[in-house]
Formats: C-alpha cells, structure tokens, sequence
C-alpha cells in the first residue's frame, strides 16, 4: 500500500468567501491582465497579442487557455489548414469593461500620460475624453469606500484557498515588467501579483495588522512582508506605529490606495454575476443612500452611461 500522501496546505487553509477575490485569482496576472487589455483593444489573433504584450508564446498558450477556460474568452477556428484560431471576448469577458474602465480612471486621475492612447478614450455621446465614474445606480452618487458598509451575503462562509500557480513569481522590482503600456503600468504594479491584490483588497475589509492579514489571507510571512513593504514603497499603504514596546506597525490605505475601490467594487459585481453559485454572492454592499449597491458607469462630463458601443480610442493604438 502506497503510503499517505501530505496534505497540500493551499489545499487545505480556508480563505472568506468573496467574489472580488474569486475575480482576482482568475484576471490578477500580469500577463493575463495584458492579455485582457490586448483584447479589448481588438486583438483576436496569437501573433497579435505577441506583438502587443511581449509575452513568450508559452506564457500566451497557457494565458489563453485559462481565459477560455474560464469563459472569458471564447476561441474560434478561422482556418484549417493548418488550424489558426481567433480568441474573442464572451459576454463574460466584456462584461469585465466596467472594472478595465474602473482601472483607467484610477490610472488616468493618479499617473496621467496624454501620450498613451488608452488615455484618450472619448464618450461618443458627448463628444469629451472619457472621464469613468462609478456611481450607485440608485441615487447617483459617486461611490466613495467611505459610503460602503459590507455585510454577509447568502453564500458567506469559507472555502478552501486556491492553488499555487506554477509560474514564476515576479521579485520586488519586476512586478509589471517592462513598460509595455503606460495604462497598465501602475495597475500591474497592484494587481498582477497575486498576493498583493489580496493585500490590497484585505486592507479595503478594514485589515490592518500583521497577524490579521496573516489569519485572513494565509499568506507566508516572508510573502506578506514583501508585499506590505512593496505597497507602502508605492505609496498605496502607510506604516504607521501603534507601540514603541515592543515596536508594533499597522498598515492604512493612503488616499490614493482608497481611490482604487470602484475598481474592487466592480470586480465584485462582476464576481457576483459570473462567479457565484446557484446560493448567491457571498458578501453585499450597501450605499450609504441605504441600496444595495449595484454600480454604474458614467462619464464626468456629461453624466451618461458608458459601454463598449459609445466609447472609442481618439488615435490608433
């Protein structure tokens, strides 16, 4: 008889259940982020997304794979001989345009190039460079974290925490390569790496300290070490000392790491929708106006809905 095998400990560690953490362990990747930005730039084909994100062919294969098999992407053969395939987006993946609209306006309001073409979208409707807004669909409202309270939904609870992936592991000064696009640049930096958008989404649940994070995320120390120093260098987290015996820290989110929540509550309406099972989602926001919140994008300048049909890139990418 073959003896026992150990347990796996990313197997057997429960995590809380959330439907942005759920859309994070499938999109936050570097290169499946620039995948998805390729693909909504209108690339279908293998050699254009090569050309557009400098990733190795290997890297792509296993990117597309999981994005289709994820239902974010759907491949269809364009020839047969020899086979050649076209990978375009689902209703699944368009529906992630809110949350990439979400990551440009945090992109554009913080890091601002007039010289990257994805910072030149304009709103057909009115005519103006895009401005996104996410807004409570209730009452109009802008959504601030500030305005959110967080309780448990019908599918709350835990589940197990998802498997390691088998890449490499960006270091401390590779997190989004080289600068591929300017749009992406400082997003990568947050969401490309794994366990720092964990960190970051952690510290939007009201974590602060060393050992909740640890408890909540089952994170390494050495890993969330990493990250937390990675996230205060990059301004998105500060340090501050709460006991000088012995010396103790915690970890607060500056206003530019608070400004990246339409970006984490779209990712959980996306979640929610796509993600969840026949129970429902696992957490609810609720707006300060006293709605669930259900989020909208609109556009600061003229207050419209904004979709994939009445926005477009001023010049060519």
């Amino acid at each position: 008889m073959a003896p026992p095998t150990a347990p796996d400990p990313a197997r057997t560690a429960l995590v809380r259940r959330s439907s942005a953490a759920r859309a994070l362990n499938l999109i936050g990747d570097r290169w499946t982020l620039l995948v998805l930005y390729a693909a909504f730039m209108g690339v279908k084909r293998f050699d254009g997304f090569v050309e557009m994100t400098g990733v190795a062919r290997s890297l792509l294969t296993d990117r597309l794979k999981r994005l289709e098999t994820g239902g974010v992407l759907a491949r269809r053969l364009y020839q047969d001989r020899p086979p050649r395939s076209e990978y375009r987006l689902t209703p699944m993946g368009r529906d992630l345009y809110d949350s990439a609209l979400m990551l440009l306006g945090w992109e554009m309001r913080w890091r601002f190039d007039p010289t990257c073409p994805s910072h030149q979208i304009v709103h057909t409707t009115c005519g103006q460079p895009l401005k996104p807004i996410l807004c409570c669909a209730a009452c109009g409202e802008a959504v601030k974290v500030r305005d959110i309270t967080l309780s448990p939904g019908p599918d709350a609870g835990l589940e197990p925490a998802p498997r390691a992936r088998h890449s490499r592991r960006a270091s401390h000064d590779d997190v989004g390569g080289e600068a591929l696009h300017p749009m992406l640049e400082r997003g990568i930096e947050v969401l490309g790496d794994r366990w720092t958008a964990h960190v970051v989404a952690g510290a939007f649940y009201g974590l602060r300290r060393f050992k909740d994070f640890q408890d909540e995320l089952k994170v390494a120390s050495n890993i969330l070490t990493d990250r937390l120093e990675r996230l205060v260098a990059r301004h998105m987290l500060e340090k501050v000392r709460y006991q000088e015996k012995p010396e103790r820290w915690e970890y607060r989110l500056t206003t530019e790491g608070r400004d990246l929540f339409p970006l984490i509550a779209a990712l959980m309406t996306w979640g929610d929708k796509w993600l969840s099972g026949n129970e429902g989602p696992p957490e609810i926001l609720t707006h300060r106006c006293g709605a669930r919140l259900e989020p909208v994008v609109r556009c600061g300048c003229c207050g419209g809905g904004v979709d994939t049909g009445n926005t477009r890139i001023e010049s060519s990418p």
